[in-house]
């Protein structure tokens, strides 16, 4: 029976499973990377995690990453994914505390200190202010973004309201509705507690639910705060885990640029896994 190893690692909550599959050696292994996160990320029954990240040899960078969701899925670009990776890669030595990671959203630069990781991001795109959904009989009015993978940003209007908000149900009616077809978005609900603080919950496509965080989220809820609000930067995100996610840019002219996402991270275990 075939062994291969994986690390646990946790940002803000997120959870990944990382596997080095640098000189490709985990794909004799493995044939279907999709199936196989399927089958690793279901809690309870395996190991469990938002995701798994399959690490490759890059010439562009020091090293690609690669996402898979929990539901097999691969996606472009995930925040906590790049920072937990880079806190692997630099703890493993394969680099030092600045780094380079090739994405399917581009080339990120991350920066290691201690157990807290800043990610250099893409610039956010396909920005669009009040976009009112229907959903059921009413309007639902979000927020479009794409910092990195699409987002939807709504605001509500009292903190309780948010603790009590039923982030599940709606935003698997937003991740579906047929604005977003065909890839779906992610769906943020966000409540701004101060110039620059904001509480943020999320539901995650691929995970199809609520996550204890999510890097992009936080960037997408961050910079749309920003726009509609007035929040100003760095913006501190509250996510459901509790920690802070912080999120820097700079607005010249209402264009958004130099976006850094910076937050704890942690190597939590590692451990054999039987084929």
């Amino acid at each position: 029976m075939a062994k291969i190893t994986f690390t646990k690692v946790v940002g803000s909550g997120n959870d990944f499973i990382i596997f080095d599959n640098r000189d490709r050696k985990i794909e004799k292994d493995i044939s279907d990377f999709s199936a196989f996160a399927k089958e690793v990320c279901a809690r309870r029954i395996s190991i469990g995690a938002d995701g798994v990240l399959i690490l490759e040899n890059s010439k562009k960078a020091d090293f690609k990453m690669r996402i898979f969701n929990p539901d097999g899925s691969e996606v472009t670009m995930c925040g906590n994914g790049a920072r937990c990776s880079a806190l692997f890669a630099y703890k493993k030595g394969w680099c030092k505390d600045k780094l380079k990671i090739e994405t399917g959203a581009g080339i990120l630069e991350a920066f290691v200190s201690t157990n807290r990781v800043k990610l250099r991001m893409t610039e956010p795109a396909k920005i669009q202010i009040d976009k009112d959904l229907g959903i059921s009989n009413t309007i639902f009015k979000a927020h479009i973004i794409n910092s990195g993978v699409p987002h939807a940003v709504h605001f509500l209007q009292e903190e309780k309201e948010l603790d009590f908000y039923p982030v599940k149900q709606i935003g698997e009616k937003i991740r579906y509705h047929k604005f977003f077809e065909p890839e779906g978005t992610n769906v943020n609900f966000v409540k701004v507690l101060s110039s620059n603080k904001i509480k943020l919950r999320t539901y995650e496509r691929g995970v199809e639910d609520e996550t204890l965080a999510c890097g992009t989220g936080a960037v997408a809820s961050a910079i749309i705060s920003h726009l509609v609000n007035g929040t100003e930067q760095p913006v501190d995100v509250l996510t459901k885990s509790e920690d802070i996610l912080r999120v820097y840019f700079s607005d010249v002219n209402k264009k958004i640029k130099d976006v850094y996402l910076e937050g704890p991270a942690r190597v939590v275990y590692e451990g054999t896994l039987e084929l």
